[in-house]
């Protein structure tokens, strides 16, 4: 029995997944807002009535497409401020992961600039809530760097906030560059990052 169980499970994980993926895809050329449901079971293969079984509508579907886009960049994103080297390695570092993650994941990062202004309040408000965590995530390890001293927790939320908007940024700008064009993506999105950072040292002279 339990092993039954557990085979079901898993196809319902599957099927699950198989549905986010669709309609991932199907969203490369759409608005969620006009994405139809029956138009994601179509393409998995299923009927209307299973996309139920997971998800209450499209609005549930596209959080749950936030989650999988960004839940996972918590880690990354912290860990850019968070690494050793001085602030021009952390910068050079920061941008490379950012390129690459776009490289790997570029539906994803379309979706969720697509979406962040989009039609669907769910989904804009399950974008925000994310952005805010990461913002409040790196205002928590620039709390602990030497040149932190003397800053207010206001001051840090801002300055996490310049540095978090600027990754989204460019992440923007490396999924719409041309092959051709990534290295300037990249030296401008150095320059501003570099820019924050110098501001930062002097806000408080």
């Amino acid at each position: 029995m339990s092993h039954t169980l557990g085979a079901r499970q898993v196809q319902k994980q599957k099927t699950r997944q198989s549905l986010l993926d669709a309609a991932l895809g199907l969203l490369e050329e759409q608005s969620l807002s006009s994405l139809g449901l029956r138009e994601v079971t179509r393409a998995v293969g299923v009927a209307p009535t299973a996309f139920y079984r997971h998800f209450h509508s499209t609005a549930d579907l596209g959080v749950a497409l936030v989650e999988e886009a960004l839940g996972s960049l918590h880690p990354m994103i912290a860990g850019t401020v968070s690494a050793s080297g001085d602030s021009g390695e952390r910068i050079d570092r920061a941008v490379s992961l950012i390129a690459r993650h776009v490289r790997e994941h570029p539906a994803h990062i379309r979706f969720i600039a697509r979406e962040r202004n989009g039609g669907v309040q769910k989904v804009r408000a399950a974008i925000a809530e994310q952005m805010a965590r990461f913002t409040a995530e790196v205002r928590t390890e620039l709390a602990g760097q030497p040149e932190s001293v003397g800053w207010s927790d206001d001051d840090l939320l801002m300055l996490a906030g310049l540095y978090v908007d600027q990754m989204l940024m460019t992440a923007g700008a490396f999924l719409e560059a041309a092959p051709g064009e990534l290295d300037q993506v990249a030296r401008e999105a150095t320059r501003r990052m570099r820019l924050i950072s110098i501001g930062r040292r002097h806000w408080l002279g």
